[in-house]
């Protein structure tokens, strides 16, 4: 629906959720949260009798968060609401439906930050040590050295197809979030496990796929499948925890940046718009640093009894 038709709130909402799947080119997982979070928004505006985009202001929008937070949402999730209000009012903005962005100048509460959970390199070894020559197997083992190796996204594993990876240069090149793409080398062991599987895609793939991994359906592979297949490979291998694609991504960043110290290079390697995002890994390499200090310098040794 062309913008200069949309007349209730809901229209509005849907011509800007069109916006970004279209214009912005936002993932279909970042769409559903968009919707969700502003579906909740429509009905309270529903209940306050607010019926124009120009008469929410800044008080409300507070009066607003605070409601949803007395229901039980989260501050990460009360972050993520504020920020979809604001992407609306600044489209609204363009579209000539609002004066002002009443979300801009509210702040949500603080996010306590935690560190993101990493496997060590030899947990990791384990898990990634297992041997299924099946045409699954095979395709499972590549999926999980590729997230190692590469430290990709879950949808942007998903939406690989075979032009975008050249084994014979070691690179992958995913589209990240906003659509923006990006070159990745793959390590030699990743290499060798995606070459094992090509050899047998074939034999799984429907004849016009174009995707770099496929389902027992012959399909693109979904993302519940390849969270299901990782869980699944690494309770056999004797996992200490759960192991979902994040953990690998993390668990890569973490490694590297431990082995290099170069933020910036990690930054462009992840597909982080802002620094500030990889700095987290910086914190998670000290804590690695400060317990081998404790565990080895004579000052930090506790005395005997």
């Amino acid at each position: 629906m062309p913008p200069k038709q949309a007349e209730s709130l809901q229209e509005w909402v849907a011509c800007f959720l069109a916006h970004l799947r279209n214009e912005r080119r936002l993932s279909p997982h970042t769409l559903e949260s968009y919707g969700r979070d502003l579906k909740a928004l429509l009905q309270w505006l529903e209940t306050m009798e607010i019926r124009d985009w120009r008469q929410l202001t800044q008080h409300q929008v507070r009066h607003y968060l605070a409601e949803r937070h007395r229901q039980g949402r989260s501050a990460k999730s009360l972050h993520r609401e504020l920020s979809s209000l604001r992407s609306l009012y600044r489209y609204l903005l363009r579209e000539g439906e609002a004066d002002a962005n009443p979300a801009l100048g509210v702040r949500a509460p603080k996010v306590r930050r935690t560190l993101p959970t990493t496997l060590d390199a030899d947990q990791l070894s384990k898990i990634l040590d297992f041997h299924d020559d099946s045409p699954v197997g095979l395709r499972d083992k590549a999926i999980m050295e590729l997230f190692y190796s590469s430290g990709l996204r879950l949808a942007e594993l998903v939406s690989l197809n075979l032009g975008e990876v050249d084994l014979q240069e070691q690179m992958v090149e995913v589209t990240g979030k906003g659509a923006k793409t990006r070159r990745i080398p793959v390590g030699r062991q990743a290499k060798q496990a995606i070459e094992n599987w090509l050899a047998v895609r074939e034999t799984m793939a429907s004849s016009n796929e174009t995707a770099l991994f496929v389902g027992v359906r012959g399909k693109r592979i979904s993302r519940s499948m390849v969270q299901k297949q990782l869980h699944q490979r690494s309770i056999e291998q004797g996992a200490p925890r759960n192991v979902h694609p994040h953990l690998l991504r993390h668990s890569f960043a973490s490694h590297l940046l431990e082995s290099s110290g170069d933020l910036r290079a990690v930054q462009e390697l992840l597909g982080h718009a802002n620094i500030s995002t990889t700095q987290i890994y910086t914190h998670l390499d000290f804590q690695h640093l400060a317990e081998v200090y404790d565990k080895a310098h004579p000052r930090a040794k506790k005395k005997s009894d």
